[in-house]
């Protein structure tokens, strides 16, 4: 009877491991894509702000049918999407085509223009002062009367907050690897409202110049549009890496 008892513990025992080995390998099919199952998310408990330049009545630098707004908006929901995939948690001054005061204020009213532009942009700050992510960054395209110029770009506040400038050149060097469309250098910058008053590493990423017709055509192609974003997030883990060093 003990033999019999023994043999019958040691099939249950096989058939146990064999489960186990099954339930191993369906796991392993189902997220072997997925890196986070294996190891720590790369940018697991990172929070980031993302701001989409301009937006609503305010589009931004514009080429015909093209306007920045919306490649802007465009590049930071790519953006939002890899970032969470990679761990980030993220928010965004805005989601849609319009304004941030259309999306988070729609009752306010203005008498002008520029009042609703300036109430904007102070809607903005609020939202990353009280969100308080590690990082901000905002999303921009570039224009200038000369066609010839081209390259994206990344610039930070010369007096922001510490981290600025590091993170800054992580995602420029991440553009010139990646992208190959630049040898600009990143550069400090002391217009710009959102960069000085954001109290974390903050930097405004210039994508590209909507004024060169090569780069315009890129610009409003999808694909190269995820390119661009694929670009910054590895930017942003090189220097979360760095920081964490």
């Amino acid at each position: 009877m003990e033999e019999k008892g023994g043999v019958r513990l040691k099939r249950w025992l096989i058939v146990g491991l064999l489960f186990a080995s099954s339930l191993l390998v369906v796991l392993y099919g189902v997220n072997a894509s997925d890196r986070g199952f294996f190891m720590p998310e790369q940018l697991g408990g990172l929070k980031i702000v993302i701001d989409p330049g301009h937006g609503g009545l305010d589009g931004g630098a514009s080429s015909g049918e093209v306007v920045e707004r919306d490649i802007n908006l465009s590049i930071s929901h790519e953006l939002k999407k890899r970032l969470e995939k990679k761990g980030a948690m993220v928010v965004m001054t805005r989601e849609k085509e319009g304004d941030a005061i259309a999306e988070h204020a729609p009752s306010d009213k203005f008498g002008t223009n520029r009042e609703r532009k300036f109430a904007d942009l102070k809607l903005r700050e609020s939202i990353t002062i009280e969100e308080d992510p590690d990082l901000f960054i905002s999303v921009h395209v570039n224009a200038i009367p000369e066609s010839r110029w081209r390259g994206a770009q990344v610039f930070y506040h010369a007096e922001g907050a510490p981290g600025g400038e590091m993170l800054a050149k992580s995602i420029q060097n991440s553009f010139k690897e990646k992208l190959k469309n630049t040898d600009r250098e990143a550069l400090s910058i002391k217009g710009v409202y959102l960069l000085k008053k954001a109290p974390m590493p903050a930097v405004l990423v210039e994508t590209g110049f909507i004024s060169n017709p090569e780069e315009r055509a890129l610009l409003t192609d999808p694909a190269y549009r995820g390119k661009v974003a694929d670009a910054i997030v590895d930017g942003i883990i090189q220097y979360h890496l760095s920081e964490k060093q």
